[in-house]
């Protein structure tokens, strides 16, 4: 079947592209607002994008006259929190997927546990296997979507989920968003071992 995505409605397109590109990793962000009023909230649309600095992306779906609380916090206080999704989280975080009314705090309500930062003030949560603390860098506006880039200044990993010194993704089993209401689990990891090829010139190995 083939589509014109320019022809199509808006949610038809959005419906199309989160079915194909998939399993995509969940950002759980929390934030605080200006006020002290904590947040909780998933978004799919997430990426890292530089490693020295460490940066990663995250887009937020146009809502013009009533941003959401998590851009809205970020855009105030400068910071932020990304949890990730293990397997035991994906309940509490589809509860948190709500949209629930400006000042409700999902940590309760998802029954999730505040942890203090160690560098940014919006707390992480509890019971996630590890945090990535953002400071906000810059947002672009392309199409519907704002994409906000955050340098990543401090990451925590539980000490569990490593194996001979290396992050674990058997351990971590962090969960993957699909379409609808359904996602992936971590069950099976292959290794394809990349091929080994000098780029021209340099003499040095294409990676």
């Amino acid at each position: 079947m083939l589509y014109d995505p320019r022809a199509m409605e808006i949610n038809d397109v959005y419906r199309l592209l989160i079915a194909i590109v998939i399993p995509r990793p969940i950002a759980f962000v929390s934030t605080r607002s200006r006020d002290g009023r904590l947040n909780l909230a998933p978004f799919s649309y997430f990426v890292p994008v530089s490693s020295k600095p460490a940066y990663v992306a995250i887009t937020f779906t146009h809502r013009p006259d009533d941003p959401k609380d998590t851009l809205r916090n970020i855009r105030e206080t400068g910071e932020y929190v990304i949890n990730v999704v293990s397997e035991p989280l994906l309940g509490p975080m589809s509860q948190t997927a709500g949209e629930w009314p400006e000042g409700v705090n999902e940590f309760e309500i998802a029954g999730l546990t505040p942890r203090p930062s160690h560098v940014v003030q919006p707390p992480g949560v509890a019971e996630s296997p590890a945090h990535l603390e953002c400071r906000f860098e810059r947002e672009v506006t392309l199409g519907n979507g704002t994409m906000v880039f955050g340098e990543v200044i401090a990451v925590e990993v539980d000490d569990a989920m490593y194996t001979n010194e290396r992050i674990d993704a058997m351990k971590l089993k962090s969960v993957g968003r699909l379409a609808g209401e359904f996602y992936s689990l971590m069950r099976e990891v292959v290794k394809s071992p990349r091929a080994k090829a000098e780029r021209r010139g340099t003499g040095t190995e294409d990676g």
